[in-house]
């Protein structure tokens, strides 16, 4: 994954749920373990930024001893702006050498580290500078940006997140089929659907 760095996003505060999704089990891992674990798999350590808001302390403590950025947006509640700037501020200064950069969530509990690197080769091949998953009748994340983007993920506002971008340049983005990316866990029943699945 040279010159690839990664955004995971998992600031907000799990309103639907009521409780912290990125704390919930699934296969024996937090969500928000198994998201770390897949990034750490194919990214080095310097080139991944976790972002958290909500319930911070508690959220944090699962993921202590993994040697990545964790950074903290006190202004979460602003929208995924703020979280993606967060993000892209330290990855830049951290790995300045930063070509493309992916955005992700915690609550794919689907999301593997082929889905990526199959990603980075569609990126690769297709000439297009966004690459983004498909599934559900929309284009969604994980989303992978070239360089050429970043000063507009950097100038996003509000509640307003990538999506706003790949919607302005659909002639620059190339979809990647990622049915299982439709799975994602909002509400309580999300989460027992998840769990009772064979």
């Amino acid at each position: 994954m040279k010159n690839t760095g990664i955004i995971v996003l998992a600031a907000g505060n799990s309103s639907r749920m009521g409780s912290p999704k990125q704390l919930l089990v699934y296969q024996g891992k937090t969500l928000l373990e198994r998201i770390t674990d897949t990034a750490l798999e194919i990214f080095d350590p310097n080139q991944i930024v976790l972002v958290l808001g909500a319930r911070h302390h508690e959220i944090s403590s699962v993921i202590k001893n993994k040697n990545i950025h964790i950074i903290i947006n006190e202004n979460w509640e602003s929208g995924m702006a703020s979280s993606i700037q967060s993000g892209m501020k330290v990855l830049l200064n951290n790995f300045p050498e930063m070509e493309k950069c992916f955005i992700s969530v915690c609550d794919q509990p689907y999301l593997t580290r082929d889905v990526f690197l199959e990603m980075i080769q569609l990126h690769e091949t297709s000439s297009k500078e966004i690459v983004v998953a498909q599934y559900a009748d929309t284009l969604g994340v994980p989303a992978l940006f070239s360089k050429k983007y970043f000063n507009p993920l950097m100038e996003l506002t509000g509640e307003q997140g990538a999506k706003k971008i790949i919607q302005q340049n659909m002639d620059d983005v190339e979809s990647f089929e990622f049915e299982k990316g439709a799975v994602d866990i909002d509400t309580p029943s999300d989460y027992n659907h998840l769990k009772n699945k064979p």
